[in-house]
């Protein structure tokens, strides 16, 4: 498929760069008018995952995946329920494990790769029976699990009833994106994403007193995090083998769905294989679209309830 060019014309003004255009939505959108109705479900090995629905009795679905240490109250997850739910669909957004506002229950935490867990919420879904037409969003890390997901068709056939998906802002290749993160320049994003983790971790060691924090505090690299807790947590040696486990870049060219991937340029984020070129060249289900402009889950059109990201997903999940 041919690379698409992109319709998006960009920010308001002083939106002034792919910083701005990334920390100035996420801590000033609202989205009004969102009401979830709350489910807990079950997961295989004893523990639990909170699923938010917004329903209006519609046969299509949208299933929701958030991004590192976001939840279903995000802006861009509430954006694209609220645009969806207005146009005939139900909503489902799932909370990730420890994302939800309680602890899970399992020494796990959870990762770029857990499709078991969106695994879990698509059987959850169909066992209802009550949608003929599900399609997937995933932003930023939900996007990588959505891309994994989707490429694993091959090992766990995917449902009939699941037509394509959106990934949104994502590090298709997670080894870029961990790259891009260690960067000067992105040093706010980094300690953010670290402070939450590391609070999680203090949480998780007051369950299993044999996790040892006792370096936590002195740790400023997120690599350093994922040396000690990410990976020998998920039963990976260190982070390079967390990486690689995790990378949702070699699943891509196993996808048979249309997808569509929308990564801007200029996303403080992403690099290299994360807007993978000859994938999409060669696929004709791989949408890449790359607007100039848009940064990290921004794509903020000036004077619209709604990003450009957001009704970029609706008009191409419609069309399935």
């Amino acid at each position: 498929m041919p690379i698409i060019s992109s319709a998006y014309k960009g920010p308001p003004f002083y939106l002034i760069n792919g910083h701005f255009e990334t920390v100035i939505p996420s801590l000033k959108r609202k989205i009004e008018g969102v009401v979830y109705e709350r489910e807990r479900i079950d997961t295989p090995d004893d523990d639990f995952l909170d699923i938010d629905w917004v329903k209006g009795g519609n046969e299509k679905l949208l299933l929701i995946s958030h991004g590192l240490e976001g939840n279903s109250d995000r802006h861009y997850v509430l954006g694209l329920a609220k645009l969806f739910h207005q146009n005939g669909w139900d909503i489902v957004a799932w909370n990730n494990r420890t994302c939800s506002g309680e602890m899970n229950r399992q020494r796990i935490l959870y990762h770029h790769g857990a499709t078991y867990d969106l695994r879990t919420v698509i059987e959850h879904i169909n066992q209802k029976g009550e949608y003929n037409r599900i399609s997937l969003a995933g932003i930023s890390m939900g996007g990588g699990q959505t891309l994994r997901f989707m490429g694993e068709h091959q090992e766990h056939p995917l449902a009939e009833n699941i037509l394509g998906a959106v990934a949104i802002s994502t590090p298709c290749s997670l080894l870029d994106s961990v790259l891009a993160l260690a960067k000067k320049s992105n040093r706010i994003y980094e300690k953010k994403f670290l402070d939450k983790l590391k609070e999680k971790v203090r949480k998780k060691a007051e369950l299993y007193p044999d996790i040892d924090i006792s370096g936590l505090d002195e740790m400023k690299k997120i690599k350093e995090f994922d040396d000690a807790y990410s990976g020998p947590l998920h039963g990976l040696r260190d982070a390079e083998h967390f990486y690689e486990y995790c990378n949702p870049f070699p699943f891509v060219e196993k996808i048979n769905q249309p997808v569509l991937i929308l990564n801007a340029l200029n996303d403080p984020l992403l690099q290299g294989d994360c807007y993978p070129h000859q994938l999409a060249k060669s696929k004709a289900n791989i949408h890449l679209e790359m607007p100039k402009r848009g940064g990290h889950v921004g794509f903020v059109v000036s004077g619209k309830e709604f990003t450009y990201s957001e009704e970029r997903a609706l008009a191409f999940l419609s069309e399935l």
